[in-house]
């Protein structure tokens, strides 16, 4: 008899085993009970993405969607993973993004992509799980750019942001684009957002979404607005030499980065700082300002009407950065300029110049020996602030006599400008000296490049 009890139990249980994971490999078009249907209408979105390559072998067969991988699948929130790094707690009663644990709370949706918005991502998670009671909202959804190849044959990856809701089992939605109407319409009906927040989510939100909350939508904007409105903030204000630089949060309006101020703080910084440092650390600060304004937000203290709007007569564009700007003209900039631009490219594009290594002789015969290389430039100082008597103007780049010091480079108006860290096309990252122990014996010069105004077309 208690063999006969046995094996039902285990029958009923593989039973439900299987129900289960054929229901968690069912298509959209696919029937379900109707007992099911309420729950699963909001999680059976096909803006469901997931990170394939990120299971483990125990949790992968119980995500996969049966002949369909494609950025389009349906796909129902995995739970936390007892191997991630990322902290969370369960923080809905089901996966259905219409429900709340707490109708009280005010609905957030957050909306980003890179490192830095999934770090701002964790602290308001952080802040609504441990003081959970007096927290008055709960993250009921995230938005964020659709999985990318990260190598060309490899799989699709998921943003940083979505990697993060994912281990905390958040519904994820990757629209193509945020003017989508299925997208659209699935917020109005289904999420239902008192108020949404961005950063760094990069892509333009349309009206029909600013209409969607009730309190509005927060922003993150890396710098000292009006100063910098656009898509590379931090980037132009060092390529500009700006100190101090800073950050602010506002609401958004239709117009880029024109919405009226809620908080602002400036951050003085020291003249080798790059963008890979102040980057995440203006987001921190401006995640920290979030949490403390959010409360008012939602209180209806602070307002459109309330904050402070921007003075348009100081609107400074922060154009998106092109690969070809990262080419350091040292024979036409000063070392000043080139220092900044490489502290404010060091993320993305980088910078580089062209240099000629030979042999050390004044014959301009073909017979000469000498290569042409492309060397990017990692890390710099500015060694003279400008040429006086004793600089001699020269495209020959020496090393320095001391420890530690670089490649010194006369600029066009007699500055020098050190490089420390280079790194050779095919090569890795390595410093001044080594580089120039690999040159063995041999000079290296500048080489000038003409700018396409510069170039005479001939015929």
């Amino acid at each position: 008899m208690k063999l006969l009890v046995t094996m039902t139990m285990i029958m009923v249980g593989l039973s439900f085993h299987g129900f289960v994971h054929g229901f968690q490999h069912c298509r959209s078009s696919r029937s379900i009970s109707s007992t099911r249907s309420a729950s699963l209408k909001a999680i059976t979105s096909r803006y469901y993405h997931y990170r394939f390559s990120s299971l483990s072998s125990s949790s992968r067969s119980s995500s996969r969607i049966a002949g369909n991988t494609s950025s389009t699948c349906i796909i129902i929130p995995r739970k936390l993973s007892t191997t991630t790094t990322t902290t969370c707690t369960t923080l809905f009663a089901s996966t259905d993004p219409s429900s709340s644990s707490n109708t009280n709370k005010a609905r957030i949706l957050f909306l980003g992509t890179p490192e830095v918005a999934a770090t701002s991502l964790q602290r308001l998670l952080s802040e609504s799980q441990n003081n959970h009671q007096s927290c008055p909202y709960e993250i009921v959804g995230v938005v964020t750019q659709p999985p990318k190849r990260r190598q060309r044959r490899g799989k699709e990856v998921a943003s940083p942001v979505g990697i993060v809701a994912q281990e905390c089992n958040i519904p994820v939605l990757c629209p193509e684009k945020a003017k989508d109407d299925g997208f659209l319409t699935e917020l109005e009906q289904i999420y239902k957002p008192d108020l949404c927040i961005t950063a760094a989510y990069g892509q333009y939100l349309p009206k029909r979404f600013l209409k969607i909350p009730k309190f509005g939508t927060l922003n993150i904007h890396p710098s000292l607005l009006p100063r910098w409105r656009g898509a590379s903030p931090v980037q132009r204000s060092l390529e500009a030499g700006d100190n101090p630089v800073g950050v602010s949060v506002l609401f958004t309006v239709s117009k880029m980065d024109a919405g009226p101020i809620v908080k602002q703080q400036e951050l003085e910084i020291n003249e080798n700082d790059n963008a890979t440092k102040l980057l995440p650390l203006l987001f921190e600060m401006g995640t920290e300002m979030l949490v403390e304004v959010l409360p008012d937000v939602i209180k209806g203290t602070i307002t459109m009407e309330t904050a402070s709007p921007q003075n348009e007569e100081e609107v400074v564009n922060a154009d998106m950065i092109d690969s070809s700007e990262g080419e350091l003209f040292v024979w036409r900039d000063s070392a000043r300029m080139c220092h900044n631009k490489i502290r404010g490219f060091s993320m993305w594009p980088g910078t580089f110049l062209h240099v000629k290594i030979g042999n050390d002789n004044d014959d301009d015969s073909h017979d000469a020996e000498e290569e042409i290389v492309k060397m990017k430039v990692l890390e710099s100082r500015v060694y003279k602030e400008s040429g006086g008597s004793d600089t001699l103007l020269t495209d020959e780049i020496v090393l320095g006599p001391n420890k530690g010091d670089g490649l010194r480079v006369v600029c066009g108006d007699g500055s020098v400008l050190e490089l420390l860290t280079v790194q050779p096309v095919t090569r890795k990252a390595m410093d001044a000296k080594s580089f120039v122990n690999g040159l063995r014996g041999r000079t290296l010069r500048w080489v000038k490049v003409l700018l396409e105004s510069e170039r005479v077309v001939v015929g």
